[in-house]
């Protein structure tokens, strides 16, 4: 072989390795292994449309009869004729959270790469399917969800006080998460990519209402990146199921839960760092200088005001407390998850299953 030859197909390999790395970075829903989770609770009147609107490059639908009263698996098996279509049934009601793992674990066992959650009502847009499908196809994230508070004319729908009461419950949720960079948080329209669900199936999540938030938290435990992918509020003549007053209590107690967890296992368990430091100071900072207060308040004559010293003693160690915390806080925002997990995992899994003999 001449030098010339060598020269011209060094130039056809250096240009095959560009055109591969170029498709790896704009890839195809077109065998991608995209799967639709549609959990069923008595949407009898609207599931065959969210079928009939299911992009043809999704290769499965996995439908979970949430031991509907209307009977919905053996309905949607009468009358769809869409040959992608697995129905799954529970014997006992275990809310959207459970039919949502169920239709992970079925999904993931077929093959299903990126799994896609929509509710059965019809209320989500699936022309929106890839734009969650594409931060995980890309290696960005990984899950992705909506968040409908990107732009104000996305909110035009969306009833008042469910925008008052998203909005409070996004915070809770960074508190609680440490996913400071999402909002949104109880939004259903979501997509996990399937090692990651695998894992999270393992988790103790939530199966009710606090599905959504309890899964971000245990994908922080994991490391998992998230992002949000903005999309317009949609609203019919779908009834909700949810009660406001009756979920602000439980929810404010999961929350505080998830939180005190999270920190105990983020930066005293798992690692110790800058910010374990400014957390234990800052409280002991803090409590001294209002148990100092306090103290002196319940045994000071009547009358009597406090010399500077006192003052000074009391109000020292709350505002010293105070900064620790918000520095400690600072690094929390700082520290969330940026690396994907998911190739890591897939991986892991594509050697297991060559080691694994035939």
């Amino acid at each position: 072989m001449t030098s010339i030859d060598k020269i011209n197909r060094g130039a056809t390999t250096v240009r095959t390795e560009r055109r591969r790395a170029l498709r790896e970075l704009d890839p195809s829903l077109e065998g991608a292994g995209v799967w639709l989770i549609v959990p069923c609770y008595k949407v009898r009147s609207k599931i065959l449309d969210v079928i009939a609107k299911t992009p043809p490059w999704i290769e499965g639908i996995v439908c979970v009869d949430d031991a509907c009263p209307e009977g919905s698996g053996d309905f949607i098996e009468a009358n769809t004729r869409d040959p992608r279509v697995t129905v799954v049934r529970l014997p006992q009601n275990q809310g959207v959270g459970g039919a949502t793992l169920a239709g992970y674990r079925e999904a993931a066992a077929r093959g299903g790469q990126v799994l896609v959650k929509v509710d059965g009502d019809d209320q989500m847009d699936l022309a929106y399917v890839s734009h969650l499908v594409a931060p995980i196809l890309l290696g960005e994230a990984d899950y992705a969800k909506g968040n409908r508070f990107t732009s104000v004319s996305h909110l035009t729908t969306m009833p008042q006080v469910r925008v008052f009461g998203n909005a409070a419950l996004s915070f809770a949720a960074k508190l609680s998460t440490g996913y400071w960079n999402i909002f949104d948080p109880t939004n259903g329209y979501t997509a996990i990519e399937g090692q990651v669900a695998k894992m999270a199936i393992e988790k103790r999540v939530s199966r009710r209402f606090f599905f959504e938030t309890d899964l971000l938290y245990h994908l922080g435990t994991l490391r998992a990146v998230v992002r949000d992918v903005p999309m317009p509020a949609r609203y019919g003549g779908e009834v909700s199921n949810i009660r406001i007053g009756a979920i602000i209590g439980p929810f404010a107690l999961k929350h505080l839960k998830n939180f005190i967890t999270r920190a105990l296992g983020q930066y005293f368990v798992r690692d110790f760092n800058a910010a374990s430091v400014e957390m234990v100071g800052g409280l002991v900072s803090l409590l001294f200088g209002i148990g100092y207060a306090l103290h002196y308040l319940s045994q000071r004559h009547h009358g009597l005001a406090a010399s500077p010293g006192v003052v000074m003693a009391a109000a020292l160690p709350v505002m010293l407390g105070a900064q620790l915390l918000m520095q400690a806080l600072n690094f929390d925002v700082l520290n969330a998850p940026t690396r994907p997990i998911h190739p890591y995992l897939r991986t892991i899994a594509r050697m297991e299953s060559e080691e694994t003999p035939s």
